[in-house]
């Protein structure tokens, strides 16, 4: 997956907006996040796109971190409600769109 068409997969998503909320940091300035509403679903930096971290149900962390390598702790957010996942490893590009779904239905139906 590359990274315009990981963007437009995510603006796909109803009423979904993207901004760069970090600006004053100067370490997370590069950080493009994806909103459902006024609520993050998913990040991840434009200058590596390596990984993206989206919010994930606390029932199934610890079942996908098992799974896939590519699941992991996400950087600088709480690790009972987020995840991150790593590009190009073991979780095929239509599982990772179907987590990042279920994170924009998590912070969408959550106002």
């Amino acid at each position: 997956m590359n990274i315009e068409d990981f963007r437009e997969f995510c603006l796909s998503l109803p009423g979904s907006s993207e901004k760069m909320p970090f600006q004053a940091f100067r370490a997370a300035q590069s950080i493009l996040a994806f909103y459902a509403g006024d609520k993050i679903f998913c990040f991840f930096d434009i200058d590596k796109f390596d990984k993206c971290t989206i919010k994930c149900a606390p029932d199934f962390i610890d079942e996908l971190k098992a799974r896939y390598n590519a699941v992991d702790a996400p950087y600088n957010m709480n690790p009972r409600y987020w995840i991150s996942i790593r590009f190009n490893d073991d979780m095929p590009d239509r599982e990772i769109k179907y987590w990042i779904h279920k994170s924009y239905d998590i912070v969408s139906k959550n106002p």
